[in-house]
């Protein structure tokens, strides 16, 4: 049997997941620092960009299709929803 990592046991240990938690409710670390950003280092126009396709992608692509290839699609995610719960 494989042996688990000193690592992956203190990074899931339950005071440091309840710690990180904490911080992303509020917002900051602990300490008052604050989070970092998850758009630092990208080109915020791009952000800006990319977030504006994304609201409107699915709504867009759906008025797009045929309505039978909406119902093909749906056919083929019913079954692979069923298919996980067997």
């Amino acid at each position: 049997m494989p042996r688990r990592s000193s690592t992956k046991t203190k990074e899931h240990d339950f005071m440091t997941v309840a710690k990180h938690v904490v911080e992303q409710a509020i917002g900051e670390k602990l300490d008052g620092s604050p989070l970092e950003d998850p758009n630092a280092g990208k080109n915020p126009h791009a952000v800006a960009l990319g977030r504006m396709g994304g609201m409107k992608g699915g709504k867009a692509r759906a008025e797009k299709l045929s309505p039978r290839s909406r119902k093909r699609i749906a056919k083929l995610a019913a079954a692979a929803r069923w298919k996980k719960r067997t």
